[in-house]
């Protein structure tokens, strides 16, 4: 099939093209996994990459900062806590420190990397997760709400758990009859979308362990399919055709009969990642044991499904990770960006839109997913849900000294590995989140406080402007905040009026 024809259509994402980076900002001698599943094996933030590495006696992964280029050394230090191989590792979309690995141990860990990067080899989690029977292969943290976290396994079992307890809180045991294939979250993290080896697709409430949804045979093939929910609520699939040809599919939730766009790429065997970026509503495919990856942009229009480009090039990719918008380059108009694995590399991609302004593009660049969660652990589990919080990326994204943040990362009963600011928990076990989060802002501003006694009095103006800063910012984001609850006490209140005049 091609994917050219029909009229030219009109889109700021038409021109998009891909470019590797050279060779001195890869990232090589990485070994990467030769496990038999198929996941990435690569998860990226804009603080650091980590790989998932061969490791003999058990299960490690690399973590280092994003800007690591060059080779890498064999006595570098990993994550090698789990006793099996690691099949998944996922960041914290709420802290760029945490990160979730699951394992063929049957265990799932969470971890706080300190922000310098690993300087000694990593054993000890901050929390184990310990609910299934056989391997996982899984992970989803919740888009919305802080320090949920979704795992999946061979059990055909799919958990939800309360990071800030170590609590399982969710279990769905009977909701998939065979191995799970894929799981994603919806946008306010009200329901999951599954694909199983039933070949069906599922949509889930997972508070209520309710099947809302079923289609069956959404793909015809016996190799494995993916599932990735979309901003408006429709659902992507990948999978194969009864004659092995790879499909791309795209489902309507308040109809799954019919899909409303089928593609159909090529004949290769290897499972094709979807990665969905929420902001330009472009999805890319990346095939493991491919050299190539394509992206296309859906839209309200048919076909719904647009075929944009494809990058190519030579050697075929074992995995990668996909760089949310928070890290781009916004100066260079990059609006994607993987971290391709090779068999001993890591190599950089930008998707970038050509423009000739060196003005921020505010078109290309509407607000994104900041890292201030919308809700708290408890509150989602009561029943509430939120739509993520949204920071502008003009001028690019710092995070910022938002204390509302570290008192939530107070809330974890986490033991702190790192003694820097900016841990989940505060260092003593004694004192309140409240409590540790004050502390840390009294004590923030002393370690850049000079040491020079003679030149005391002219540094007094500088670090009163740098803590004025601080409070600004903390004021900024409590505002956030407060307008957030705002909109969603009047949400509920709109929901009251309408069930006592009956209308519900």
């Amino acid at each position: 099939m091609s994917f050219r024809r029909g009229v030219v259509r009109q889109s700021k994402f038409r021109h998009v093209f891909a470019q590797a980076w050279k060779a001195e900002h890869c990232i090589d001698d990485v070994r990467v996994s030769r496990v038999t599943w198929d996941g990435p094996l690569c998860a990226v933030n804009p603080k650091f990459i980590a790989v998932i590495i061969e490791a003999g006696g058990g299960g490690a992964f690399l973590v280092v900062p994003l800007s690591k280029s060059g080779r890498i050394d064999q006595s570098c230090p990993t994550v090698c806590g789990h006793a099996a191989p690691v099949l998944d590792i996922q960041w914290s979309p709420h802290d760029d420190n945490i990160i979730a690995s699951a394992s063929e141990d049957c265990t799932v860990k969470v971890w706080q990397i300190p922000d310098s990067g690993l300087t000694s080899p990593m054993t000890e989690a901050i929390v184990t997760l310990e609910g299934h029977s056989k391997r996982v292969g899984i992970l989803a943290w919740h888009p919305t709400a802080f320090n949920i976290l979704l795992t999946a396994g061979c059990d055909n079992l799919i958990c939800v758990w309360n990071v800030c307890t170590g609590e399982l809180v969710y279990q769905l045991p009977d909701a998939h009859p065979d191995l799970i294939y894929s799981v994603s979250w919806n946008k306010d993290g009200s329901a999951v979308c599954t694909v199983c080896k039933d070949k069906a697709l599922r949509v889930i409430d997972p508070r209520r362990g309710t099947v809302l949804k079923v289609k069956e045979k959404v793909h015809d093939g016996t190799r494995p399919m993916r599932a990735v929910f979309l901003s408006d609520g429709k659902i992507l699939t990948t999978g194969f055709s009864r004659m092995s040809e790879r499909q791309l599919a795209l489902w309507d939730t308040n109809d799954l009969s019919e899909p409303m766009a089928v593609q159909e790429m090529d004949t290769s065997n290897g499972v094709l990642l979807p990665f969905y970026d929420p902001d330009t509503n472009m999805v890319y495919l990346c095939g493991k044991g491919d050299c190539t990856i394509r992206y296309f942009e859906v839209t309200d229009e048919s076909p719904y499904v647009h075929f944009l480009s494809l990058y190519s090039s030579k050697e075929p990719q074992r995995g990668a990770g996909f760089l949310c918008k928070r890290g781009v380059d916004v100066n260079k108009c990059e609006i994607a960006r993987f971290y391709k694995l090779h068999e001993r590399k890591v190599e950089p991609i930008s998707m970038t839109v050509p423009r000739k302004s060196d003005l921020f593009q505010g078109d290309l660049y509407p607000d994104t997913a900041g890292l201030e969660p919308a809700l708290l652990a408890d509150e989602w589990i009561a029943g509430q849900d939120a739509p993520p919080l949204l920071v502008s990326l003009s001028g690019g994204y710092s995070a910022p000294p938002s204390k509302h943040r570290d008192t939530l990362r107070g809330k974890p009963k986490l033991v702190s590995q790192d003694s820097g600011t900016g841990t989940v928990t505060s260092s003593a076990p004694t004192s309140t989140p409240t409590s540790a989060a004050k502390e840390a802002d009294e004590e923030a501003p002393q370690p850049r406080a000079p040491t020079r006694e003679t030149d005391g009095n002219a540094e007094r103006p500088k670090r009163e402007d740098d803590l004025l800063n601080e409070l600004l910012a903390e004021m900024k984001a409590l505002r956030a905040v407060v307008l957030a609850q705002s909109q969603r006490i009047e949400l509920l209140e709109r929901q009251l009026a309408r069930i006592e005049d009956g209308d519900v």
